[in-house]
């Protein structure tokens, strides 16, 4: 699927514009772990009205900060080829008005969580939007160039609203969540940053370990993937989960590490393509996994909670 960068002008339209600010895909990947936070912490009884609103007010702070990102992002996004095309950049929706929509979802999303679930909820919600708007790209991106690291708990946050919303309280089994997508998190985006680190460069960011030296940021990619095997273990022994969905939480970090290891000898577009390329359905891999872990505790390969 083409993406609005690519698209000409007159394909171009207001809500699709929109529908870019929002960034779909990172709101996809927010619910998507908000579901597995879900389900892990209570596999034993799914409430579906509650995984709804936390999923839907999840999407609501992620559209509004992704809109927040693309505002303070608007002239850093101009100096960069793959983002000068978007719609703040090209002056295709009002910056002011990004800014108050997207200030507006957050607060329906964080509020809404709060007010239908419980407090919990409503302040993991709140710490991933503040961790990405604020502290990832208003504070660290221009500055540090381990950015994505601390920005990570961005993408953790989800987690634990889901397990929030599920029991009220972080398990431990949803912090071995949480903390599989902070580590997640780097090699996903350093496997990019190698692809676009010209483009990175032009734009004065820092995005990977070492800006200059693609070789020692390739191993910082196989390292950063090996940090998945931990939490996919720690999960399998603190959450209420099936022992083949154990097995197939390992195998997924360990298929994680042997995609990247090429990137430890050299690295090559190609080699850093595949990473990025595994780094999406292995996420969501993690989340099926975890979705069908439900069914099997019910069949009893899991201690019911």
């Amino acid at each position: 699927m083409s993406s609005d960068a690519e698209l000409p002008p007159s394909r171009r339209s207001p809500l699709g514009d929109w529908w870019t600010l929002a960034k779909p895909g990172i709101t996809a990947l927010i619910c998507l772990v908000a579901v597995g936070g879900f389900v892990l912490a209570r596999p034993g009884s799914v409430d579906l009205v509650r995984l709804g609103l936390v999923v839907g007010f999840g999407a609501l702070a992620s559209a509004g900060s992704g809109m927040l990102n693309h505002y303070l992002e608007r002239d850093r996004d101009r100096a960069m080829r793959r983002t000068r095309t978007r719609p703040l950049p090209a002056a295709r929706v009002d910056f002011r008005a990004t800014a108050a929509v997207g200030l507006t979802l957050v607060a329906l999303g964080v509020g809404g969580a709060s007010l239908t679930l419980n407090l919990l909820t409503g302040v993991s919600i709140l710490l991933g939007a503040i961790t990405y708007v604020v502290v990832y790209t208003a504070w660290l991106k221009p500055r540090s160039s381990w950015n994505i690291v601390i920005g990570g708990f961005a993408g953790s946050a989800p987690a634990l609203a889901g397990g929030a919303a599920a029991l009220g309280f972080w398990t431990p089994g949803v912090l071995a969540l949480a903390l599989l997508v902070f580590f997640w998190t780097p090699p996903h985006f350093w496997s990019l940053a190698l692809l676009l680190k010209d483009d990175y460069a032009r734009a004065g960011l820092p995005m990977l370990p070492r800006m200059n030296d693609p070789a020692f940021s390739g191993k910082v990619v196989v390292v950063s993937a090996a940090l998945l095997v931990p939490p996919s273990i720690l999960i399998a022994l603190l959450g209420p989960v099936a022992w083949p969905v154990g097995v197939a939480l390992v195998g997924l970090a360990v298929g994680f590490v042997a995609v990247t290891l090429p990137l430890w000898r050299e690295v090559t577009a190609r080699r850093a393509r595949r990473g990025f390329i595994y780094s999406g359905p292995y996420l969501l891999g993690v989340v099926l996994a975890l979705v069908v872990n439900v069914p099997l505790v019910h069949l009893g390969f899991a201690p019911r909670f």
